[in-house]
């Protein structure tokens, strides 16, 4: 979605969620700021909007009708004047501004329709309503932010966990952006430096060795791989995992969900295909933000409304991140075959074997191993009724998307699929890099795939990163950030 206008332009937007709230706030931000507010705010102490000392917060009158006097005397108009509102105005003087232009916000009360009346003074005194990411397009377009910064934004506004906010506030702060680029100025400076030796060929100069060029790759590519490494794990924390309950009628999916979010959500009875709907809860396990999906139990029927209900089961396992198959320990124990319906290859699955409380340890062992020997994988006995081994069953769940002792404050954290793939491409520049260093390829090429894993790592932080990217990115923030 293109964003009309440019940064000549003044733009304004409702800054708050939309809603009833105790203030709202109203944000102006361009050249014409201090002149377009001076038309719609009439404050307290009499002064002129642009002589107030800048971050201050002064009463106000806001105003429904430009401002028509033109000598600044403020009875000149009262009779054209119609108050909104009564709030707090603060002017931030670019480029101390989060956009890094002239910025002057309207605080006013939480009401929806006070608020849409001071945008439509804003634009009625010559200011335009900004495009969704608009101001933090212009704080990126003015230097304030780099480009994994302006991310790091909406990754604050929607982080689900704890971990998720302390890495974005890290990105916001600019860590990422600060790494990035000193990998990018290491790989110019190789660059330069074989460039530099093309141009003095005839002389016999050599401005970096082989050797030192391979030994600077090398070392660029472990540090390009150490952050790849964090990109599974950064990614299911950031954004969260969907874990879908799937197995035959009445294995107790529904209660297992029940016992994981201590709380009756779904409808447990002794009925066969009692859940017919897909039933959505959320958790946060240790930082990683996890949605448990329950389905309607797997089975043949002529039932309308329960085969509806099966197939969005198999819809919901086809979208699912894991999908945890609960068996019933008394079946399988008097079952003389193993039933696994719609199982899906290829996926990753956990295996709970349900309702062991009605079984002796000893033939819970042997069940387990038996288990395990037909179907390939661990089994995680379980009980919903005295909730033995949801503690393990909850670690087995997390081990699946986050490996090892992780720990937000180690390091830069990829939790960006952009990033990724960015970080990806400029790996694979470096290693064809490498691979012709070995061939004994001239310093032309070397310089061209260089230049390549430069660009590459450009676009994270918008050294290197086109207007179709830039459309993208910001198109998914909220109008008024």
């Amino acid at each position: 979605m293109p964003i009309d206008g440019t940064l000549e332009d003044t733009i304004c937007a409702i800054a708050t969620p939309l809603g009833e709230g105790g203030v709202g706030i109203v944000r102006i931000s361009g050249p014409g700021a201090t002149d377009i507010s001076s038309k719609i705010v009439r404050l307290h102490i009499n002064r002129a909007l642009d002589t107030l000392p800048t971050h201050t917060l002064h009463l106000a009158d806001i105003i429904s009708t430009p401002r028509h006097d033109s000598d600044g005397d403020s009875q000149s108009s009262m009779s054209h004047e119609r108050i909104i509102d009564e709030g707090l105005v603060v002017y931030m003087k670019g480029p101390h501004s989060f956009t890094a232009e002239d910025v002057v916000e309207l605080h006013c009360h939480g009401s929806m329709t006070i608020l849409r009346r001071v945008c439509e003074s804003c634009v009625a005194a010559g200011a335009r309503l900004a495009q969704p990411g608009e101001f933090t397009k212009r704080a990126f377009l003015n230097g304030r932010l780099d480009l994994s910064q302006a991310e790091a934004v909406l990754d604050t506004i929607k982080a689900k966990s704890e971990f998720a906010l302390t890495v974005a506030q890290r990105q916001l702060r600019g860590e990422l952006g600060c790494y990035v680029g000193e990998l990018r100025t290491t790989i110019l400076s190789l660059q330069a430096r074989v460039e530099a030796g093309i141009d003095f060929s005839d002389e016999d100069i050599s401005f970096v060795t082989r050797a030192e060029l391979k030994a600077g790759l090398q070392n660029v590519g472990r540090q390009i791989q150490k952050m790849l490494d964090t990109a599974k794990t950064g990614r299911a924390l950031r954004d969260g995992v969907r874990v879908v309950l799937a197995g035959l009628p009445n294995v107790g999916k529904s209660s297992l969900l029940n016992s994981l979010i201590h709380d009756n959500r779904a409808i447990v009875t002794d009925i066969p295909g009692t859940t017919r709907d897909v039933i959505e809860e959320s958790v946060i396990w240790n930082g990683l933000p996890v949605t448990l999906v329950d389905t309607a139990g797997l089975r043949d029927t002529t039932d309308v409304v329960e085969r509806e209900g099966i197939k969005r089961s198999k819809d919901a396992q086809a979208q699912g991140d894991l999908i945890l198959y609960v068996l019933d320990a008394v079946e399988v124990e008097q079952a003389t075959t193993l039933e696994l319906p719609f199982r899906l290859p290829g996926r990753k699955d956990l295996f709970v074997l349900n309702k062991i409380d009605v079984l002796t340890p000893p033939t819970i062992r042997t069940l387990s191993h038996e288990l395990e020997r037909r179907i390939g994988q661990t089994i995680l006995p379980i009980s919903t009724k005295t909730g033995a081994g949801l503690d393990e069953l909850k670690a087995a769940i997390a081990s699946c998307f986050v490996t090892g002792s992780f720990e937000s404050t180690e390091g830069v954290v990829i939790t960006n699929v952009r990033h990724r793939v960015a970080l990806e491409q400029a790996f694979i520049a470096i290693t064809e890099t490498l691979s012709s260093l070995e061939r004994g390829a001239q310093a032309e090429l070397l310089s061209v795939d260089l230049q390549e894993a430069a660009d590459d790592l450009g676009e994270i932080i918008g050294s290197i990163t086109s207007d179709d990217v830039l459309e993208r990115i910001f198109s998914d923030f909220c109008i008024g950030k």
